[in-house]
């Protein structure tokens, strides 16, 4: 048990830590003998980044990538406030 805590609390501290992830929105799961992270970011690059850098920081564990992409556009059309 103890090893599965260190592992997602490495994991953790990777995605906020990382210069080049910087996020603390993600989550991490275990999930049978994968590790399966969750949320969402802004861009499918941002996404693709960090499944990068947490694979390639622990190549001997699968990691499930379940990252969602934010959906953030402008308005399509005016507010009329009354």
């Amino acid at each position: 048990m103890t090893n599965q805590i260190d592992l997602e609390a490495e994991i953790q501290r990777l995605l906020t830590e990382h210069d080049r992830i910087a996020e603390q929105g993600i989550t991490i799961q275990r999930r049978e003998h994968a590790i399966v992270l969750g949320g969402e970011v802004e861009s499918a690059q941002r996404r693709d980044e960090i499944c990068r850098q947490i694979t390639g920081h622990f190549p001997e564990i699968e990691i499930t990538c379940d990252i969602g992409i934010t959906r953030a556009q402008a308005p399509i059309e005016v507010e009329e406030i009354s």
